[in-house]
């Protein structure tokens, strides 16, 4: 079936908001997140801007929704899985038209205007037969395309992609537009993430926040050989990036990268992410961070020879 080419049209309180949504985050995702919830969790999502466009034009046809019904809380329902912030934002208007806005911010977008006719009870949308019969598209859209998420969200899609569909690296590369490598290293950098989380002693409060410097340490060669990380492994051998004897260097390697409640990270500019890759090529310069209780960024640089071109120039 793919994506429908007829657009239907459905009252808002029959549709769901998708709690698979991947940009709602790792710890908020599952069949028994409640409608309530997904909206709390978006409601910082610049929404406003959405309803003001709403109420002065209206919801355009060529932005239907995409749909699939599928069952949630019990019983089948039509799950947007194209659209939320859409959805949410008329959720929102839809509460303060009724005159139960969830903040003055609200109350004031819905006195500003009459809402058109039919915008609560004609929201037109497009049915699909499954999420798989567009992961392509929805990977290009938000993965490399127009929409982009972010890159621990960017993460977790293509790591669905591999683990619950079963895709190869080459397969995935294929279907969001993207190529091999930075596929498999955004799922090597979710797989390294997770494997993080799975340990007591490593704090990773901040991680997800910094993902996108977790994903650019793995490129370098100081990284992987301090972790002992294949970037190259296949899905399976990729799936505990850190050899379980080399778990020790991984809760250093994360206490530098970013910091726990007593100790800062390490460095804060990205920009120097190569910086620290060369810092853990250097013997001398990994002996002093593991001995030191605060070592110092600059200190471990100059003992990996990092200021050596600046010396010579």
């Amino acid at each position: 079936m793919a994506i429908s080419s007829e657009i239907e049209y459905a009252k808002i309180d029959d549709l769901s908001l998708d709690p698979l949504n991947s940009r709602l985050g790792r710890a908020n995702t599952g069949p028994r997140v409640t409608q309530e919830k997904i909206l709390e969790l978006m409601q910082d999502w610049t929404l406003d801007e959405l309803a003001v466009s709403f109420l002065e034009s209206g919801f355009w046809p060529q932005e239907a929704l995409l749909v699939v019904e599928e069952p949630l809380y019990g019983k089948k329902r039509l799950v947007v899985v194209e659209g939320n912030r859409r959805l949410a934002a008329l959720k929102f208007l839809h509460r303060a038209v009724q005159g139960n806005p969830t903040s003055r911010k609200w109350a004031e977008i819905a006195e500003s205007q009459r809402a058109p006719k039919n915008l609560f009870t004609r929201i037109p949308y497009l049915r699909i037969g499954s999420r798989k019969e567009i992961e392509a598209f929805l990977g290009f859209r938000h993965v490399t395309g127009i929409k982009e998420w972010k890159p621990a969200e960017k993460a977790e899609y293509i790591a669905k992609l591999i683990e619950n569909s079963k895709m190869t690296y080459q397969e995935v590369m294929r279907k969001i537009g993207s190529n091999t490598p930075a596929v498999r290293q955004h799922y090597i950098s979710y797989r390294l993430l997770l494997q993080m989380e799975e340990e007591e002693e490593i704090s990773t409060k901040h991680v997800e926040d910094k993902f996108s410097v977790l994903y650019l340490s793995l490129r370098s060669q100081g990284t992987q050989k301090y972790l002992h990380i294949n970037i190259k492994a296949d899905p399976k051998a990729a799936r505990r990036p850190v050899p379980p004897e080399h778990l020790k260097a991984l809760k250093r390697f994360a206490l530098w990268l970013f910091g726990d409640d007593k100790h800062l990270p390490l460095f804060t500019d990205s920009r120097r992410v190569d910086d620290f890759g060369r810092i853990l090529e250097s013997p001398q310069a990994v002996e002093y961070l593991e001995r030191t209780e605060k070592p110092n960024f600059e200190v471990a640089f100059r003992a990996a020879g990092g200021d050596e071109p600046e010396l010579l120039r």
